[in-house]
C-alpha cells in the first residue's frame, strides 16, 4: 500500500502546474482523488495520465469540472468526492492565478479583485463544504498553495502578493479552529518553479525578452534554478500524509532559498 492508501482527496487547480504533479503523486501513492478544474479538456487528459502512470497502485483519480470561484460548483464538487469515495480526508486547495505585472497606481482594480477572488475567496470556500466531511471521517489534512512572495514584498505584485499573504492568514486560523476535528492545515510556499504560471513572470517583468526575465528569475535563488512542480508535490504529499501528524499551523518554504538572496 502506497504512503496516501485509503485517503480520499479533493484537489482544485489539477489540470496544471502543482495541481497536477500533485494529483499524479497522489494517484500513484493509492489516493483516490477528485481532481478540479475549470479545463475540462485539459482535465480529462490529465486524469487519463495519471491513471495510465498509476497503474496497479491502488489509486484511483474522477476529473470535476467547476470553477472555484462559483460556490455552488465548489459544494458540487465536495459532494461528488463525497458520492464516489465515501468522505474527503485529504484537501489542496491549488487552484491560483498571477495577474499582472504593474505599479500600484497602475494595476487594474477588476483584475486585483480577480486574484483575491480566486487565490483567498475560493481557498475559503473550499474549505467551508469541505470541512465538515473531514471531520465525519474523524480528521485530515488541508494543505494551501501560497508562495515565497506570501512572507516577502515584491514590487509589482500587489495582487499576488496580497492574495498569498492572506491565504497564510486562512491557513493560520483554520488550524487553530480545526485542530480540536483532527484537521491540520499548512500552507507550502514555493518559490520560482518551472510551470505555466512562469511564463507568465517572464514577460510580466521582462515583456521584451522572456528568456532574460526567466535567467533573471532563476538567480533569485541561492541554487540558481527554477524549482520543479514535482518538487512541490513531495512536500505537498508529506503534509498531506499520515507521515507529518505532528505539523500544523505551518509554512513551508520550497524556494530554493529565494528569500535569503
Amino acid at each position: 500500500m502506497g504512503r496516501l492508501g485509503g485517503k480520499i482527496a479533493v484537489i482544485t487547480g489539477a489540470a496544471s502546474g502543482i495541481g497536477l504533479s500533485a494529483m499524479r503523486r497522489f494517484v500513484r501513492e493509492g489516493a483516490q482523488v477528485l481532481a478540479v478544474d475549470r479545463d475540462g479538456d485539459r482535465l480529462e487528459q490529465a486524469v487519463e495520465q495519471a491513471l495510465e502512470q498509476a497503474a496497479n497502485a491502488g489509486g484511483d483519480a474522477m476529473g470535476f469540472t467547476a470553477d472555484v470561484t462559483q460556490p455552488d460548483q465548489v459544494e458540487r464538487a465536495v459532494e461528488a468526492a463525497v458520492e464516489r469515495y465515501g468522505g474527503i480526508d485529504i484537501l489542496l486547495p491549488n487552484a491560483g492565478i498571477w495577474g499582472t505585472v504593474a505599479p500600484i497606481e497602475e494595476y487594474p482594480l477588476d483584475t486585483f479583485r480577480r486574484v483575491l477572488e480566486l487565490n483567498v475567496t475560493a481557498v475559503f470556500t473550499t474549505m467551508k463544504y469541505a470541512v465538515p466531511h473531514m471531520a465525519r471521517r474523524g480528521g485530515g489534512s488541508i494543505v494551501i498553495t501560497s508562495s515565497a512572495a506570501g512572507v516577502v514584498g515584491i514590487a509589482g505584485t500587489m495582487g499576488y502578493s496580497t492574495s498569498k499573504h492572506a491565504v497564510i492568514g486562512t491557513m493560520r486560523v483554520a488550524a487553530v479552529e480545526l485542530a480540536k476535528q483532527g484537521i491540520r492545515v499548512n500552507t507550502v510556499n514555493p518559490g520560482p518553479i518551472d510551470t505555466p504560471m512562469m511564463r507568465e513572470l517572464e514577460s510580466g517583468f521582462f515583456p521584451e525578452d522572456p528568456a532574460q526575465g526567466a535567467a533573471a528569475l532563476q538567480s533569485t535563488t541561492l541554487l540558481n534554478r527554477y524549482g520543479t512542480a514535482e518538487e512541490v508535490a513531495e512536500l505537498i504529499l508529506y503534509l498531506a500524509s499520515d507521515e507529518s501528524a505532528y505539523c500544523t499551523g505551518g509554512v513551508y518554504m520550497l524556494d530554493g532559498g529565494a528569500q535569503l538572496a
